[in-house]
């Protein structure tokens, strides 16, 4: 069964959010979605998100599930957001128990609540659940971060940061926790459902090659039987092997992204911002290494 899904691509972040929802009794789950946040400025905003509400309200639809693909380390999550406002719960793999052993005292995080409590419901693999009438089906895919996972909703995969569009490729695999071999085969997994599978990706980038040629347009929207054919990193049958020590070597000439230490006190705590102090303030820290 094929679900209706609408995407919301995030510019500043390159994040794709996803709302999707089974037709016929208009039961819906939002994918990913994003809080505005301003390094400079320290603005918060939710005009991003707010557009993923109105759209599923103007449908008539109803969101049963926040379900976020893992813990996010580029943009702030607007989970807790979407809870506050309409009662939503929040679902996320369970591997971010590992993600919050080692992020919550490299931050300095005092109010996480103990075994992933700010999170409504940790998901385990092979689980699944009803959404009208079809099913999300949950697939640990852990490698990019040990929280991973993907969602299979009728005939449609939405993978996160574990594969992109085939001509950009993969996720990084060299923060805290992650693991190029076990990349691969989380992307194995995926590449293993029927080939019709629609895969729905986190994030795009508009890949250049040598000579700056390359797609012109944003895409989020591709398939099993084209990521096994031509993915960049992955496809025509590229080892294990091959694919860590070319992971790894890329791996190691990128820098962080620009919004980790931010992104990850948030989203560690299903994107809750830091709590008030006696003057109303909140405050982000960043460590000095």
């Amino acid at each position: 069964m094929q679900p209706e899904v609408l995407a919301f691509f995030h510019s500043l972040t390159n994040t794709v959010t996803y709302l999707v929802w089974d037709a016929e009794t208009k039961a819906a789950v939002i994918i990913d979605p994003v809080l505005d946040f301003t390094a400079a400025s320290g603005k918060v905003s939710t005009d991003s998100v707010h557009r993923v509400l109105t759209a599923a309200r103007d449908r008539g639809l109803k969101v049963e599930w926040v379900l976020e693909t893992h813990v996010h380390a580029d943009h702030l999550s607007a989970a807790d957001h979407i809870r506050k406002l309409t009662g939503t719960p929040v679902a996320i793999g369970s591997g971010i128990l590992e993600v919050q052993r080692t992020f919550g005292p490299m931050l300095g995080i005092e109010d996480m609540k103990a075994g992933a409590g700010d999170f409504d419901r940790l998901l385990a693999d092979g689980e699944s659940f009803p959404l009208g009438r079809l099913t999300v089906e949950v697939m640990h895919t852990p490698g990019h971060t040990p929280a991973c996972v993907t969602y299979r909703i009728g005939d449609s995969a939405f993978v996160g940061d574990t594969l992109f569009m085939p001509d950009f490729g993969t996720a990084r695999a060299d923060f805290p926790g992650g693991s190029a071999r076990t990349l691969y085969r989380s992307i194995r997994r995926i590449l293993d459902l029927p080939p019709s599978t629609r895969i729905y990706v986190g994030h795009d980038y508009l890949p250049k090659d040598a000579n700056g040629n390359g797609r012109k347009e944003f895409a989020w929207t591709t398939s099993v039987e084209a990521e096994r054919a031509s993915n960049v990193h992955v496809g025509a049958g590229r080892s294990e092997d091959e694919f860590v020590a070319m992971r790894e070597a890329r791996d190691a000439t990128l820098p962080p992204p620009g919004l980790l230490m931010h992104a990850l006190q948030c989203n560690v705590r299903a994107g809750a911002l830091p709590p008030r102090d006696a003057d109303g303030r909140r405050f982000l820290k960043i460590p000095v290494v």
